[in-house]
Order: C-alpha cells, then structure tokens, then sequence
C-alpha cells in the first residue's frame, strides 16, 4: 500500500498518521510506501521559483538553500531575528511560486481563489482539471514512479486539513485519469469530520472508492485482506526523510490517545462529532516512545493528543523519556501542585499548550471546561516556576461571552503576564453538528456543501466583526499582549515554539516579565 500526505501543512515533522498506519501493516507482514508529499513538494517549488523584481524577493530567491539549512540548525533558534528571517525569506519564495499562477501559497497553506475546498463541485473539479494544480509537476512524475516500483493494490491519502484539499483531489484525478484500476482510500481529520457531519451525503462517488473516519488500521486492514489483524504496532518512520524536515532535529510526533478524556466542553469539535476516547495504555506509551527514540534519535518528542492526560503525566515523570518533550495539556489539580510541575520539567517537558479559552469564570462554567481561575493561576505560576513554558489558548465570542467579560480576560493575560510565555487568539465557530447548533444557528457560515461550522445569533448581539475589532483595536494592543504575540514564532507557531524555551529565564526574562 502507498500513504500519502499531501500538501499543504506545515514541513516541520513528519506526518504521524500514515507513521502510525504502515507501522500497523508492516506489523502484520504487508507491505506499506510513505509519501510525504508536502515536505518533497514544498522542496520541489522552493527550486523552481520565478527571477524575482523586488530586493527582498531576490535576495530570499538566492538564499532559499541557506535559509533551509538554517532552520535545521538548533542555533538559528537562539538568534531570533535570524529565524524570523530564514522564515519569511523561505515563505517569500513560496508566495513568488504561488503568484505566478494566482494561487496564496505558503509554508502552511494553500489557496485557489477560483475553487473552494469547502465545495465539494469545487473539489471534482479540482479533480478534472488536476494538471491545473501547482503541485502537478512533482506530484505527476513522484506518483508515476512510486506506482511503477512498488505496484501497490491501494493509495490512502490522509486528508487533515482544507489547505491539503484541493491538492489531495488534484492528486486523485491524476490517479483516477492514468491509473483507473488503482483503488484509493480517503482518511484523516477533515475526512473525518465530513463524515461524522449527520447530513453527510458522499459526493466523491465513482471517484474516491473508500472513504474511512476516525483511526484507519482496522479499515485498512480489511481492505487488504487482513480483517482482525494485530493493531498494536508502533508508528514506522521508514521511507520518510527525517533530516529534511524545518525542525533543528527531527521531531518525533506521537499520539497516546484519539479523542479526549474530558469530552464535555460545550461547542468542542470531538464532541460534536461524537468522537470515542480511545487511551493506549500508559505503559504501552512510555515503552514505545523509547524504542522509537532508539531508532530515530529525536530531538523533540510532540505528543498530538487533545490533552496528555494526568496519568500519562505521571507515568513520564516515574521514566522519563530522555528527550525533551511537548503536547497539550488540561489545567488540573496535578498542575497546581509545584513539586509536581518540577518533576514534569525534570521528566523533559519543557512547553504546555493550554486551552484556557476566558479569563471570565461564567463564561468558563457556561462551556462546562470543568476549571477554575484560581487553579488556572496556581498552574501558570507553578509551571513558570519550573521553567516549562505555556502556550495559552484563548476563545472569543462564545455565546456566554459579552466584551465586558472578554475584557476580564485581557485583565486576567495582564495579571499573569510573566507566566504565559505564548498566547494563541481565535474567534469562536459553531460546530455545524454540535448539539448547540440547532438553537442559535441562523444560516451558512462558510458558503459550501462541506463547511464544518454554522452561523449563529450571538445572545448578546456580539456579533464576529464586532469580536475582531475588540481583538484588533483593543486586546492585541494592549503592550502587555503585544509583547507576548510578538514572541510567536513566525508561521510555525506552537510546532517551534519549544526550541525557543532553553533561550529563556522562564522567571525572569524582560521579555516574559515586560
């Protein structure tokens, strides 16, 4: 079977999901191909840029080898403005490449003003007209290669994100066109939830052959003939080019669970979608990440779960992985303890993303996210004190939210300002199948057959506009705030932000503390 990633996402670790699916085939005595076809294809157009007119544009068109390199260095990291830099002059490019055909390309992203990834007659065409792709000229001659070396019965292509999309349609109509025998499987986060949508209508038939929701092993499996096989395997990395991708060191990604263990926030997307907690065991995880840092030799480990739970944590702490580490996290009581922050640290951890979401309690209880401010505090203090830095998600223009109450949590960002060393701003969407949807839904959000969120009416009549322009005119400006948004690491944001963490005094840098 050949796995595929497809652009565009951002090429800073290797793809986890098709890892984790060959490593269950491989397990099982069949043969599996990865493809990151992001990585390879964003390479493959970063040497093919246009002659630039512009000073910046050609300088950023001459150094793209040089910058790359530079973003594999650990000691890029510890220049700041050299990173900004060796980032925005390898974007640059892209976005030269992307404008030749009229087409936003970046490092993260992928638009088509003339077709929507969120119409699925867009995506047929997308499809028909697949040589009109910008990936054409690698995805063609890669595709055609790999299928005349390893013959392979299916392609799965795994499908997370609407910038990977149009491309993962253009790729299927290339095969579809030259390869009509070949039978291709469709999975992945955004194929997921289109499927877990309950007005879900397949409008890929007689193009796509398989389209699978949630984890894909058992799926897969039975497609090959292997129905009730062994799905305990760890991940496989083999076949990936694990020195190539923008990291300064290979980032080993690693899911111990799907779903979430709290599952009970209002308007979450796994609730929604009635996604299943589905845990590995903690013994199984900390066995498996040492071998696998045997093998790969990481020099960061990111666990992608929806939240490491506490016994996870603890478990890390008694067999420290030996890597420095990384992943979402709830605030819980184990957080609030400061001896067990330590020994977190201790154990690796050396960043917690945190979806805080208000610095306003009712509007916390109205999302039913099971904290309190006062903890929320104590965790921010405990974890600055051991030296592991946050990554502080927050959500604005929930239906419980007025801007009085999004004000509190400027007043809250300000409070703890030398304890949240990142900070992630986002505007709330209505999930389209979330259960709260059919009581304040007004109309499409997004215009599209496959859009995952609905438009609503705001109880307080804060309407989104209204929400952007706080965030815009009041809350970024604040100089608190700024300075944190100013610490982001450019594009890559979270994915890079940990090598940034041993540059601080997590307790008293100016930067942190203002």
């Amino acid at each position: 079977m050949l796995l595929i990633y497809p652009p565009v996402a951002k090429p800073c670790e290797p793809p986890a999901g098709i890892a984790r699916l060959a490593g269950v085939l491989r397990g099982n005595g069949l043969e599996a191909t990865l493809l990151d076809a992001n990585l390879e294809g964003l390479l493959f157009l970063l040497g093919s840029a246009p002659t630039p007119d512009d000073t910046w544009s050609r300088r950023a068109g001459k150094n793209v080898a040089a910058n790359l390199a530079a973003l594999r260095r650990p000691a890029t990291y510890r220049n700041r403005d050299r990173y900004q830099r060796a980032v925005a002059d390898v974007n640059r490019v892209l976005e030269m490449v992307g404008q030749a055909r009229d087409i936003a390309l970046s490092l993260a992203n992928y638009q088509d003003p003339a077709l929507s990834p969120l119409k699925s007659a867009d995506l047929l065409q997308a499809a028909r007209q697949y040589a009109d792709n910008l990936f054409f000229a690698y995805f063609s001659q890669r595709l055609a290669q790999l299928l005349a070396d390893k013959k392979p019965a299916l392609v799965g292509i795994s499908l997370n994100y609407l910038s990977q999309a149009l491309t993962t349609f253009a790729m299927v109509g290339f095969l579809k066109a030259n390869y009509p025998g070949l039978q291709v499987v469709l999975g992945g986060g955004l194929v997921t939830s289109w499927l877990r949508n309950p007005a879900w209508r397949n409008p890929f038939g007689g193009l796509v052959d398989h389209l699978v929701a949630g984890p894909g092993e058992a799926g897969l499996l039975d497609l090959l003939g292997a129905a009730g096989a062994r799905q305990d395997h760890p991940p496989s990395y083999q076949d990936l080019p694990l020195a190539d991708y923008l990291a300064p060191g290979f980032i080993l990604p690693y899911a111990a669970s799907a779903g979430c263990y709290w599952n009970r926030c209002s308007f979450c997307p796994e609730r929604a979608e009635d996604n299943p907690y589905l845990p590995m065991a903690d013994e199984r995880v900390v066995a498996e990440v040492a071998r696998l840092s045997r093998q790969t030799r990481p020099a960061m480990l990111h666990f992608l779960d929806n939240a490491v739970r506490p016994s996870l944590m603890q478990a890390l702490v008694e067999q420290p992985p030996g890597i420095p580490w990384y992943g979402f996290a709830r605030v819980g009581p184990k957080l609030t303890d400061p001896d067990f922050c330590m020994a977190l640290r201790n154990s690796g951890c050396v960043l917690l993303k945190l979806g805080i979401e208000s610095g306003d309690q009712a509007v916390l209880d109205a999302m039913d996210k099971g904290i309190d401010l006062e903890m929320v505090s104590r965790a921010l203090t405990n974890l600055r004190d051991a030296g592991i830095g946050t990554y502080v998600y927050l959500l604005f223009g929930t239906p419980a939210e007025t801007i009085a109450a999004a004000r509190r949590t400027l007043e809250f960002v300000v409070r703890h300002e030398n304890a949240i060393t990142f900070l992630n701003l986002a505007i709330f969407n209505m999930p389209v199948a979330g259960p709260e949807a059919g009581a304040l839904a007004t109309g499409d959000f997004y215009e599209g057959d496959l859009s995952l969120y609905t438009d609503f009416h705001h109880p307080e009549g804060w309407s989104r506009h209204g929400v952007r322009q706080f965030l815009d005119r009041e809350f970024k400006r604040h100089p608190v705030v700024a300075a944190i948004l100013r610490r982001d690491p450019a594009i890559f944001t979270s994915n890079h932000a940990p090598f940034f963490i041993d540059c601080y005094d997590i307790a008293a840098d100016p930067l942190l503390t203002g």
